[in-house]
């Protein structure tokens, strides 16, 4: 049976960057501190433990002092950054540029929404730790909305500036815009583009791995998608492959692969999120070969 790894999976650029940073701070010998888990996947972050990180809580960095920390590729709030100051931590910088972006963005628009007494809206995933950096940069003004069925919190009579979590499907961002347009129309008949601001701040890394997927996904008699389980990006791009090919299955360790998958298969794929390391990619493509 033939066993093939798809190209584009593995680390997106902003967390291969995270990881670059934490290895050579940890090789250069310093104690270093990670606010929450610098990758949803175990069993990279059993391997970076052993090189020396140490994952803290918010809680826990709340009450230290003294030391240096990394924020993640999802960003933090600017308080975080505040108590750093405080407690005389020192920053160790690996937001994705992406992220970062995005929240600079934010904050240009808040003054703007001050000003006008708009609405800055945020579509993504409740308490996601990307979605919580940006709602600290959208201060008080800041409206999550998860799906469709949040779009009441907003507004129609006040100006809208909309922005999606870097990591949100694209089908699903172009459905809240139309149905926020809509709802806008209502209440400005021929100009609800006067009242609203859309920002394409999808990742274009993430949003084009979802056609590659597909093909891939329908090119293979059984598709492994190998993702940590607490991994949004994970499952949102496991249903891709699901909707593809129903002989999908998701992995997080080369040991929960079952044989019986691969009875009647002339060849299988292997693919990973975004958070997933090639590494354990090719270490589960390997596991296929010597069934």
């Amino acid at each position: 049976m033939k066993v093939d790894i798809e190209p584009g999976s593995g680390f997106c650029f902003g967390v291969e960057n995270a990881v670059r940073i934490a290895e050579e701070a940890l090789r250069a010998g310093e104690k270093i501190f990670c606010l929450g888990e610098i990758v949803h996947n175990d069993l990279e972050m059993d391997r970076l433990k052993d090189l020396g990180l140490i994952t803290i809580s918010h809680e826990y960095f709340a009450r230290l002092r003294d030391s240096k920390v990394l924020i993640r590729a999802h960003g933090e709030p600017p308080s975080t950054y505040e108590t750093a100051r405080k407690n005389n931590i020192t920053i160790i910088e690996a937001t994705c540029p992406i992220v970062h972006s995005l929240q600079e963005k934010i904050r240009l628009v808040l003054v703007s929404a001050r000003e006008n007494d708009g609405q800055i809206v945020i579509f993504g995933k409740e308490g996601h730790a990307e979605v919580i950096g940006l709602l600290g940069a959208a201060g008080e003004k800041g409206i999550l909305v998860t799906g469709l069925h949040d779009l009441h919190k907003i507004d129609c009579t006040r100006r809208v500036w909309l922005f999606a979590q870097t990591t949100k499907n694209k089908a699903e961002y172009d459905m809240i815009i139309e149905t926020i347009r809509r709802n806008l129309e209502k209440m400005s008949p021929g100009h609800p583009d006067n009242f609203l601001k859309v920002y394409n701040t999808i990742c274009g890394q993430v949003s084009g791995r979802e056609p590659k997927l597909r093909i891939f996904a329908r090119q293979h008699d059984v598709i492994i998608f190998v993702s940590g389980k607490n991994s949004s990006n994970g499952h949102m791009l496991y249903e891709v492959c699901l909707n593809e090919n129903n002989h999908s299955y998701f992995i997080s360790h080369p040991e929960e692969i079952n044989p019986e998958w691969f009875s009647n298969a002339g060849n299988a794929g292997v693919c990973g999120a975004t958070s997933t390391p090639r590494w354990l990619i090719h270490k589960v493509a390997e596991t296929i070969e010597k069934i």
